[in-house]
């Protein structure tokens, strides 16, 4: 099988899962009696596991790899079949706490897949970088159709059993995992030196410091948006249609990735992903009564979203070269969506409640804010 096709049915498979997670997951712990507050702390969880376990995971694929050219794979392997069993644990968790441990144990066995693939992808297109998109698409593709089937599904039955629909698309990400072809090999063993050489580069922290930023943006999107929906009278089907219009333009995106990689820099891509990202936020934050508004800010998905996704991954694989691909991808992953989406999963939840939903979106805006001043100040990609 082509590894282009392997690559895109692992993207499908793992971002099916996601689809239904990131959209319905909210709903499921409010249908299972949690506060606002424990909603957000339990969705921090998988958030606190990816500011140290991606960075682990991609040591020991790096060290690993010197003596086994499958490491990658086997730990992308391994992820898959801990995402299984930590959703199949949610049977058995009772309370607030007890949920929250079994999101933060799933997440620390399964970080490591992501950024893992990111670093085995952009290893079989090296020289080749604009291919990423066609690729990557898959995944949207997996994520939209998860979202819309999962909402037509909670429309009929209880939210519940989302984790029933939950395991069924993580079995099939178990099952493509299998198709995931080995990738490059680590070729030296002075990464460490190299590494730190990196990372004391200005430009290289102001990076890190504007993803963090944009993953903090999001916090009371990912947290709270399909409650917020709901409140405001939105049907699950509607509110699956809505994340389903982002994903539908973040494909766009991707399919038109090529030639914008090859007619804008990765800083002018950044740049315009956070722009964007503080009218999305604002839009949402103030124009939940209007459906036009919601489908407007939801078309900037392929900015806030697409746009920045591909640019990070880029620049990191341009930032660090060779034998330091799979830890940068790694520190990529544990400072924007472990620390920047714990921190804007914590500061959702204190504001929600305390200071309203407005409110809280705004406070995105200004995250989102703050990371395009780094990129103008500093950023060089």
């Amino acid at each position: 099988m082509n590894v282009s096709v392997r690559l895109a049915a692992y993207y499908f498979g793992f971002f099916a899962h996601a689809g239904a997670y990131v959209s319905y997951f909210a709903l499921y712990l409010a249908a299972r009696g949690l506060s606002a507050a424990e909603i957000a702390f339990a969705l921090a969880m998988p958030q606190l596991a990816r500011i140290v376990a991606p960075a682990l995971w991609g040591w020991l694929a790096d060290e690993w790899g010197l003596h086994y050219a499958g490491a990658r794979r086997a730990i992308v392997i391994f992820s898959g079949f801990a995402l299984l069993c930590g959703f199949a644990s949610l049977y058995a968790a009772e309370r607030a706490g007890s949920i929250a441990f079994a999101l933060l144990a799933m997440s620390l066995l399964s970080a490591g897949a992501m950024p893992l693939i990111e670093a085995i992808t952009f290893s079989v297109l090296e020289g080749r970088a604009g291919q990423y998109g066609p690729i990557r698409l898959w995944g949207s593709i997996g994520f939209i159709l998860a979202v819309l089937g999962t909402g037509v599904w909670l429309d009929h039955h209880e939210a519940v059993t989302l984790i029933d629909v939950l395991l069924v698309l993580t079995a099939l990400a178990c099952a493509v995992s299998f198709a995931v072809p080995h990738g490059a090999a680590p070729r030296a063993r002075h990464a460490h030196a190299s590494l730190g050489a990196v990372l004391r580069r200005p430009g290289v922290l102001a990076f890190f410091g504007a993803c963090f930023c944009m993953t903090a943006a999001h916090g009371a999107m990912y947290v709270f948006y399909s409650i917020y929906l709901e409140a405001a009278g939105y049907s699950k089907t509607l509110i699956g249609a809505l994340w389903t219009i982002g994903v539908l333009a973040e494909v766009l995106l991707f399919l038109r990735l090529p030639q914008m990689l090859r007619r804008f820099s990765l800083r002018a891509l950044l740049f315009v992903s956070f722009a964007c990202a503080v009218v999305r936020f604002l839009a949402i934050g103030w124009g939940v009564e209007s459906i036009a508004v919601l489908a407007a800010a939801q078309l900037l998905h392929a900015a806030t979203f697409g746009a920045f996704h591909a640019g990070c991954v880029a620049a990191v694989h341009r930032l660090f070269p060779g034998p330091l691909a799979a830890r940068g991808q790694a520190l990529y992953s544990s400072i924007a969506y472990g620390l920047g989406g714990a921190a804007g999963s914590l500061v959702a939840g204190a504001t929600w409640v305390a200071l309203g939903a407005s409110a809280s979106f705004a406070i995105s805006a200004l995250f989102a804010l703050a990371g395009a001043v780094l990129v103008v100040w500093r950023v060089r990609v």
